[in-house]
């Protein structure tokens, strides 16, 4: 595990920090303090989730498996009320009876305590979206859960969208059609532990399963984001594998194995999967999609990529980690689908920029876009997650516009947020969590113009204390808002 005891707080701050500190603190927070004007355009909810284990973690597990602690900020009329519940999954519940860990390494169900054998090891706390009346808190060795978007109480532990998932697994990345807003996903290890199947779906706004496909992978790995544009679903395979022996030996799921190639795989949606093409590529690493698109003949798919292995706490095969592998440059992947058998992939960075946890004006998620956003951390940081600015990216003009975090101050993932329904792309806020851990875990969310981040935050909803952690976050405007209070 990565060590976080550092000397010099301000200089090594990392948004991981918090995630390995017990916190289990649910909370209700009315009326939070405000420092600056919330905007009178911005009302809705800005929802995040992360992991905040339940007890200490064993020392041979990474952050990420952290019980799923998820938060909300209710904005509505210039205020914000703030409110945070666990997830009642069922492995929350089942330790909770017990008092004690009892799935003590990510992933890994042959270390599991005897009392929870078949049980669902869903920890619930990597992404969290609005579907239905509903938040599904996701993490994708498990169907997601089902939490309502006010109280976060879970409604459904293990939501299976009303029976119709033919797989064990869902993504934590789902995508929304810019169209006809159906939400697009998929299932790695979709056959259980270890198997190369993926199974993908496209659901209705109203519940319904419009396509579902099952394909199959040149090697189990990481899956973690996809890309989804108008007529195309393409994968990005990164060399985070499976690893059988190191599980059995008391290790967590995944290693990076730098002896195996990258794949891109795509296929066309609404078919029958046979018109699928893996492609294989140099080894490099991709965990999150900025966004996707078509021409009907070319897919893009923009990301921050790096060479090597990008999280240190993360097992590796083939030398050790290297920080200078693991640092990103966004990038643009296409693949021409034009003929029977497309042989390459093309690779051209896309802005000389570093960072992680890319965003978009979501409106966007299927269809060319022209603005991106991300987190950013300094050219000297010791760690590509060690986050302390936002990113805003003109692909049209390449301008770049940069929010610098206070000293001392780790950014979690940004999100877009626009000022109408009818406002246009990247015409709205950033908002985002700000944690200072030179004091504490002060936390602050900004709220920042999107087309002036140097000007700074707009607002900042100060809470009284350190909040759970984030990995990733969601927002919903008043407009979108399905359930009532």
């Amino acid at each position: 595990m990565q060590d976080t005891n550092h000397d010099n707080a301000e200089d090594q701050v990392t948004p991981w920090d918090s995630a390995e500190r017990l916190f289990r603190v649910e909370m209700n927070v009315t009326d939070c303090e405000v420092e600056g004007e919330i905007p009178s355009d911005l009302e809705g909810c800005f929802h995040r989730i992360g992991p905040d284990p339940q007890y200490r973690l064993h020392p041979n597990t990474i952050p990420f498996d952290g019980d799923g602690h998820a938060s909300v900020f209710r904005i509505k009329n210039g205020r914000v009320n703030f409110r945070s519940r666990f997830v009642r999954t069922d492995r929350y519940l089942a330790q909770e009876k017990a008092g004690r860990i009892l799935f003590p390494i990510y992933r890994n169900p042959y270390e599991d305590d005897p009392s929870v054998l078949g049980m669902s090891r869903s920890t619930a706390n990597t992404h969290i979206v609005p579907y239905k009346n509903m938040m599904l808190a996701l993490k994708e060795d498990s169907p997601p859960s089902a939490l309502d978007p006010f109280t976060l109480e879970t409604i459904d532990a293990n939501y299976n969208f009303d029976g119709q998932l033919k797989g064990q697994t869902f993504t934590a990345h789902p995508k929304f059609d810019s169209h006809t807003g159906n939400l697009v996903g998929f299932g790695y290890e979709a056959d259980g532990h270890g198997s190369d199947a993926v199974q993908i779906y496209e659901f209705s706004r109203s519940g319904q399963l419009v396509w579902n496909v099952k394909i199959n992978v040149p090697y189990v790995s990481l899956l973690h984001d996809f890309a989804v544009t108008e007529n195309f679903i393409a994968f990005f395979l990164q060399p985070v594998m499976f690893d059988e022996e190191q599980m059995r030996n008391g290790g967590v799921h995944w290693a990076w194995d730098s002896s195996q190639p990258t794949y891109v795989g795509c296929i066309r949606r609404g078919g029958d999967g046979s018109d699928l093409k893996w492609v294989k590529g140099p080894t490099r690493g991709m965990y999150h999609i900025m966004g996707a698109f078509d021409d009907k003949e070319r897919v893009y798919i923009d990301a921050p990529v790096s060479m090597g292995n990008q999280l240190p706490f993360m097992p590796q095969k083939g030398g050790e980690w290297n920080l200078n592998d693991s640092k990103t440059i966004l990038t643009r992947t296409s693949m021409d689908m034009s003929g029977p058998s497309p042989k390459s992939f093309e690779m051209e960075t896309l802005a000389q920029v570093g960072g992680e946890l890319p965003r978009q004006d979501d409106r966007y998620n299927t269809v060319p876009y022209r603005y991106g956003f991300q987190a950013s951390s300094a050219p000297d940081a010791e760690n590509t997650w060690q986050f302390t600015q936002y990113l805003r990216i003109d692909h049209q003009t390449g301008k770049i516009n940069r929010f610098q975090a206070d000293p001392g101050v780790a950014l979690y993932e940004c999100v877009f947020a626009p000022k109408s329904a009818r406002a246009g792309e990247g015409e709205g806020y950033i908002i985002g969590v700000g944690v200072n851990m030179a004091k504490g875990g002060e936390t602050d969310l900004l709220i920042l113009d999107a087309e002036r981040l140097e000007d700074g935050p707009i607002a900042k909803v100060k809470l009284p204390c350190q909040i759970p952690a984030q990995i990733h976050s969601w927002w919903t405007p008043e407009y979108k808002l399905l359930a009532s209070e």
